[in-house]
């Protein structure tokens, strides 16, 4: 499969390449690294993205480059860091965009366990790497193409984002590997996080809030799921300083006793979206009883109805997740 890309992003001279709903430090160091790898060899390559680029994602050198315009001249997409029809949901309502992806060749890179529900021809999901980033590495040093300083420190981000620092279980000696050969190209991980620490900063009201939103967990099966809720007043609120969901997420992970973490933002069009933190790998098991996805350890989801429906649904996909990972783990162990 590794050929098959190589053959058809250089016979491209025009590529597109697209992120989901729902950027990350791997989709956008990834969307990044393939700007300047490919960029290098010639192809003219624009980076779309159908949301705004997180503010706590603008550490990333690059960012800016994303445009919400997509390009339908291009001869080829690449969709990074997704293989679910669900999160590509406003790119295919935008006018033009869906007929662009039936009717050209559309190359999927990705790397999430959760199975693909895209139906292009040329898909590349590999399980083996911890982020898309690393899958690109492969790519470019199979096919010898040259990975300028930028695009090193792009992929080096995606994979610190996507492994939490190199500390997932997912994450192996091949990525060390590659972490370390990326190292040598230029990245630099020591001023990577100084720019983002200081994008992590929070205003006296962040902080303020951050209070207000530890009041509201909730615990529930017998304190195993802690819970979250961020209406659309706090969305529109704060989100354009930090992501609410972000500043509580990890310090509900350790909380003694709990499995699953969730924060559910609700909308006034009467969308829900759940993101997932697990200390025991369920995450992607809960997130596909909704029809998401993502890895064992952090999965998202969307879901469409009443709040109160929502939250029973996550309790109930959360005790059959724990449970079904209880018994296979009993069996393993037998």
């Amino acid at each position: 499969m590794l050929s098959d890309a190589k053959k058809l992003i250089e016979n491209a001279s025009t590529i597109v390449v697209v992120q989901a709903e729902n950027p990350d430090g791997d989709s956008l160091g990834s969307s990044i690294a393939l700007e300047e790898i490919l960029g290098d060899m010639g192809k003219h390559v624009t980076m779309y993205c159908p949301v705004d680029i997180p503010k706590y994602l603008r550490y990333i050198r690059g960012w800016d480059r994303v445009t919400g315009d997509f390009d339908t001249k291009a001869d080829l997409a690449i969709i990074v860091d997704t293989s679910a029809d669900v999160l590509l949901g406003k790119t295919l309502e935008t006018p033009g965009v869906r007929h662009f992806l039936e009717s050209h060749p559309v190359l999927v890179l990705d790397h999430h366990i959760t199975a693909s529900t895209l139906t292009f021809e040329h898909t590349l999901v590999s399980q083996d790497v911890v982020a898309t980033g690393e899958l690109i590495h492969n790519l470019a040093a199979d096919s010898g193409w040259e990975i300028n300083p930028q695009a090193a420190e792009s992929m080096l981000i995606a994979i610190m984002s996507d492994s939490l620092g190199l500390t997932t279980q997912n994450t192996t000696a091949d990525t060390f590997e590659v972490a370390s050969k990326l190292v040598r190209l230029g990245a630099s991980n020591s001023d990577i996080e100084l720019r983002r620490r200081e994008f992590m900063k929070k205003s006296p009201e962040i902080l303020a809030y951050k209070g207000q939103l530890i009041g509201r967990i909730e615990y529930l099966l017998d304190g195993k799921l802690g819970l979250v809720h961020i209406p659309w007043e706090d969305i529109q609120e704060y989100s354009d300083q930090y992501n609410p969901s972000m500043l509580v997420l990890d310090e509900m992970r350790l909380v003694e006793g709990v499995e699953v973490t969730c924060a559910i933002k609700t909308y006034p069009d009467g969308k829900a979206t759940g993101k997932l933190r697990c200390n025991t790998p369920v995450a992607d098991a809960i997130a596909g009883y909704f029809g998401g996805g993502g890895h064992a350890y952090a999965a998202g989801f969307r879901a469409y109805d009443a709040y109160e429906t929502i939250v029973k649904e996550l309790v109930d996909a959360t005790d059959k997740a724990l449970r079904d990972y209880d018994t296979s783990t009993t069996q393993h162990a037998d």
